[in-house]
């Protein structure tokens, strides 16, 4: 096992700890380390400031590690974490303008490859067609609703014709 790491912070360094911790806007991830590297400097054990947080000590240690590499800046994720967006703004509203003024009407399997072809943006016809539904686009030729037939309905007021009025 190797030689115990121990933070020393100073009055200003547990000062934005601190502060950390309580902030609204701050994600909890980050208050949680700012809270490890208090702890630790505290004195208190690595095992004993995992098992409190429910961390794994190898996680500990690794904080610990990124802030005397560093800094504050290393109490927050690095960005690029999730996925990546496949289109931009510019590819919908180029999209849109298509379906606006081009006379051909398009189905969601023409737009992706014409999407494709032209921007060098694969999406599926499936997602697509989500995306330009969720903006409030509808596009292809509109369904035909059957036409409803008028049925007479039975006249209420007049009695019936096997009844004899008196």
């Amino acid at each position: 096992m190797g030689c115990r790491l121990k933070v020393f912070l100073n009055k200003e360094e547990k000062l934005t700890l601190e502060e950390l911790r309580k902030a609204k806007d701050v994600p909890q991830r980050t208050k949680d380390r700012a809270q490890v590297l208090l702890l630790n400097a505290r004195g208190l054990k690595n095992e004993h400031i995992a098992k409190g947080l429910n961390w794994a000590i190898s996680t500990v240690r690794q904080t610990l590690h990124r802030w005397e590499k560093m800094g504050l800046a290393g109490l927050w994720d690095a960005p690029g974490r999730g996925g990546k967006p496949r289109y931009s703004e510019s590819d919908l509203v180029y999209l849109e303008n298509c379906l606006a003024q081009e006379p051909q009407t398009y189905n969601s399997k023409q737009l992706a490859k014409k999407l494709a072809s032209e921007r060098q943006v694969s999406l599926s016809a499936d997602r697509l067609r989500r995306v330009l539904k969720k903006r409030g686009r509808r596009f292809g030729s509109p369904r035909t609703q059957p036409q409803k037939q008028n049925k007479p309905v039975a006249k209420i007021l007049e009695p019936p014709e096997n009844q004899a009025s008196g």
